[in-house]
């Protein structure tokens, strides 16, 4: 039987999936195969396992701390906004269907004993499993019914950890309504207090601290201070908490249209890591202005998005941009706004809509969607600002229900020579005949630090800049940096060992 922890939160957003892969780093440094879970994760930021299914980026992000290979069955529900009351449900990695918030409700029953075998399954194969909550456990009016907080820890018959970010204020109100919300058999599973996101003297702290364990009889584990670790976040609220409005100027500003419905923004962490960059996150036409390449990101919601960046100004922005001689680069759902025309009778129920124009490319949605890890190479022979990319090594993986095809002579962004591990052969994407627009399905494109820099360096020749003169960038080797730097906070700032404890008197008790 495999130890096992569940970190659960007061509220979204307070740090539950940084922690989950602090401890998944820890415990593998340990010498414990140590694996992640969150049974349901509601989020646009997805990705592909090896053998081409679709998960969470959390899980995906949790497992590379762990030091393996994203699974599956670390995150088996996945639901995937569509509206403000909509969402695509999927199931195992593969598309189930699309579900209001109420149908959704009545139907989790339905889902506890998959769910319950999934986790058996993975936690038989490993050392520890560290579960993750969603949002609070307090949430009374779902309570009968949750299957990814004191549900899913009933479930797997593990402890829970209970996380409380400080840095929002009503720290100690948050712990004591937390636990006092729940049911006695749940508060007998809280076995600790993390609060996280702490600036300052701890000392300051101390008396709240023992007040709120006479209070709630649960300790607390430690106070994690607030860290500059750059590491992938869950959920777009970091973006209207401004995220990157704080970055000093840089010698490129690259902006991101924010999309209503924008996915995979995890897409740009390796650009915004970038020495020479600014990334920021633009929803107004002003904010375009004195960009070096604007990013059309990928969306959940293609045409409802389209829509949005017409009505608020941002396509006409779009075009001044590219008028002026300006970049610009689509993802995804991005990549087909680019195009002539969208036909869509899937996704958004709008049916069909003209493009902003600026690829000769034409999209047609299909019910079927396409989950695939591939790798290739940029073609030869790009024109414009794209040319110093020709031939650059590339992976990454394609999300997306759409088929786009290209006019007779406009030419590909890029071959793809492996798809899920498998030899393929695959052209994708497409380029201006000015090399100035390009689109293309692969989200993680700037993870490739060789097309990353050649495309900067030919950024910065354009503005009159020299090339960049350190060496290329490894998005990889910082990633391991940065889940180390948290790992080591985490030992300093918490005490492990006492977690350690927890999980083998439990585990004990459960024998």
């Amino acid at each position: 039987m495999s130890l096992a922890i569940m970190v659960q939160g007061t509220a979204s957003d307070v740090g539950k999936s940084m922690l989950v892969a602090g401890l998944c780093r820890i415990f593998a440094q340990d010498g414990h195969r140590t694996a992640p879970f969150k049974s349901q994760n509601m989020a646009l930021n997805s990705g592909i396992t090896p053998d081409g299914k679709e998960m969470g980026r959390a899980q995906i992000f949790q497992a590379e701390a762990a030091g393996i290979a994203p699974d599956v069955r670390m995150n088996p529900v996945l639901l995937k906004p569509t509206s403000d009351c909509k969402a695509q449900v999927v199931l195992m990695g593969k598309v189930a269907t699309n579900m209001d918030a109420v149908t959704y409700h009545n139907y989790k029953p339905q889902l506890k004993s998959q769910i319950r075998e999934v986790y058996q399954s993975l936690a038989a194969e490993h050392d520890v499993m560290v579960l993750e909550g969603a949002g609070s456990p307090a949430e009374i009016n779902l309570r009968d019914r949750d299957i990814v907080n004191m549900g899913m820890a009933e479930l797997a018959e593990c402890p829970v950890v209970l996380v409380a970010d400080i840095d929002r204020g009503g720290v100690f109100a948050a712990i004591y309504g937390t636990i006092a919300l729940l049911l006695e058999h749940e508060k007998w599973r809280v076995k600790g207090v993390i609060i996280n996101k702490f600036r300052g003297d701890v000392a300051l702290l101390y008396s709240g601290i023992e007040q709120i364990e006479a209070l709630t009889g649960v300790p607390v584990l430690g106070v994690m201070p607030w860290l500059n670790v750059d590491l992938e976040d869950e959920d777009s609220v970091v973006l209207e908490r401004g995220k990157y409005d704080a970055v000093t100027e840089k010698d490129l500003d690259i902006a991101v249209l924010q999309l209503p419905y924008m996915s995979n923004f995890t897409d740009f962490n390796a650009l915004a890591a970038q020495p020479d960059v600014r990334l920021r996150y633009v929803a107004r036409p002003d904010e375009l202005l004195n960009s070096d390449l604007v990013i059309v990101p990928g969306s959940k919601n293609t045409l409802g998005d389209l829509r949005w960046l017409r009505e608020n100004g941002l396509e006409q922005a779009l075009l001044s941009h590219h008028h002026n001689n300006g970049a610009v680069l689509g993802i995804c759902g991005g990549y087909q706004m680019l195009g002539q025309h969208i036909y869509d009778a899937v996704e958004s129920g709008l049916g069909e809509m003209a493009g902003i124009g600026l690829l000769d490319v034409v999209t047609r949605f299909a019910s079927e969607k396409t989950t695939t890890r591939v790798a290739g190479q940029v073609q030869a022979d790009l024109p414009g600002v794209f040319a110093a990319s020709a031939g650059s090594a590339l992976q990454g993986y394609e999300i997306h229900m759409g088929e786009t095809q290209r006019g007779e002579n406009t030419a590909p962004f890029a071959t793809f020579t492996e798809c899920n591990t498998q030899p393929y052969h695959n052209l994708d994407g497409a380029i201006s005949d000015d090399g100035r627009v390009l689109g293309t399905y692969l989200h993680g494109v700037f993870d490739s630090g060789e097309f990353t820099r050649s495309l900067l360096d030919s950024l910065r020749l354009r503005k009159g800049l020299n090339a960049w003169q350190g060496d290329v960038f490894d998005y990889q080797q910082h990633k391991e940096t940065q889940f180390n730097i948290l790992a080591d906070a985490m030992r300093e700032h918490i005490d492990i060992e006492k977690i350690y404890q927890i999980m083998r008197e439990h585990q004990e008790q459960a024998v």
